[in-house]
């Protein structure tokens, strides 16, 4: 079986995507990850980077080239994606929502410490943050409908939606792992 995540900034997903394969005994690919690692190599934040996939769309097509095979050689992984649901369709697509202004509170506590994100560094307040967020989902929105013609926050294309703006991560992962087992036990796995 294969889980994909696509959600919000700052809804949890990683932290769930990384919780549910944990539980599982799944590998955990985050693609987002990837792109910040494109973005450390090249000594830039991810801002930047966002800045040069506008305009050019090989970055997101690696990324997504390398989904696309990982769905054909691989079964059994948690993927982190803002369009594996639509390149793995068989998936079971979860989607975690949250509000704006909760979002910018949980990502800029996580600045706090070790920016593991690699966001770029003038983000010194909630309201900046608030800002990016804002900024960043617009940006993805683009990219991805002028890439695939596809809204990757369109609800109707997950199979599960959880808005996470008022539940503990531990709530979170509770429900997704309800969800998950209610699908695997349908299917007789």
């Amino acid at each position: 079986m294969i889980i994909s995540f696509c959600g919000d900034n700052g809804s949890g997903k990683s932290t769930t995507a990384i919780k549910v394969a944990d539980a599982l005994g799944y590998k955990h690919y985050h693609m987002g990850q990837v792109l910040r690692d494109m973005a450390k190599e090249r000594n830039i934040t991810l801002e930047e980077l966002n800045e040069l996939r506008n305009e050019d769309p090989n970055f997101d097509k690696a990324v997504d080239d390398f989904l696309i095979k990982l769905g054909k050689e691989s079964d059994n992984f948690v993927i982190e994606s803002r369009t594996a649901w639509h390149f793995l369709p068989n998936s079971l697509k979860i989607y975690l929502k949250v509000e704006e202004k909760e979002a910018a509170k949980r990502v800029f506590l996580e600045l706090q410490g070790e920016n593991k994100r690699n966001e770029g560094q003038n983000l010194d307040s909630e309201e900046k943050v608030l800002k990016s967020i804002i900024a960043r989902g617009k940006n993805d929105n683009k990219i991805y409908m002028d890439l695939y013609g596809i809204d990757i926050r369109d609800e109707k294309h997950f199979d599960f939606v959880l808005d996470t703006t008022r539940l503990s991560i531990e709530e979170v992962f509770e429900k997704v792992m309800e969800f998950i087992n209610s699908k695997v036990w349908a299917l007789g796995e």
